[in-house]
């Protein structure tokens, strides 16, 4: 719950801090009057930036493991040619 609280406030002061912004899945709550459905509003947007968070991390994972998969690959391809500039230049120097 403090969690949650911290959030709030958070998200508070940056809508105060800055220009008002759209961002799509956010629920505007200050409209509404009634505290259980401005706390419902606020948790709402809570739930919906934990996914988003969720999402983006999983799909930097992706990447990453992508990213990572190719490096190997590109190792492996380096020292394949080296060892075939290695080879040749033997073959050369004889």
């Amino acid at each position: 719950m403090s969690r949650i609280l911290v959030l709030i406030l958070s998200l508070q002061a940056v809508s105060a801090s800055t220009w008002a912004q759209d961002v799509k899945g956010i629920e505007i709550c200050t409209v509404e009057s009634r505290m259980d459905r401005r706390t419902s509003c606020l948790q709402s947007n809570v739930e919906f930036l934990q996914q988003t968070v969720t999402k983006s991390t999983l799909d930097a994972h992706q990447k990453l493991a992508a990213a990572n998969r190719e490096i190997t690959a590109l190792k492996e391809a380096l020292a394949s040619l080296q060892a075939k500039v290695d080879q040749l230049q033997k073959v050369q120097g004889q």
